[in-house]
């Protein structure tokens, strides 16, 4: 994955997954083509960020399922 692929994917989730996200197919969905919209909007190619993740869809759920806020600055 290109390292702006990389960090936009990172970026993203940290700021567009809330925690209270749900783990269903519609809500996942929509997260997954918001993604894919904003990268676009910022020139930032979907192959850019799917050169080594095998599903944005898995990504997204793996971050709802997974979520972890870190700790408190």
């Amino acid at each position: 994955m290109s390292s702006r692929g990389l960090n936009f994917l990172d970026q993203w989730i940290a700021n567009n997954v809330p925690e209270t996200a749900q783990a269903d197919v519609i809500s996942v969905d929509e997260l997954t083509h918001k993604l894919i919209a904003d990268a676009k909007a910022i020139g930032i190619k979907r192959a850019e960020i799917d050169e080594e993740v095998d599903s944005l869809y898995r990504t997204i759920l793996d971050a709802i399922v997974h979520f972890d806020p870190g700790l408190p600055e």
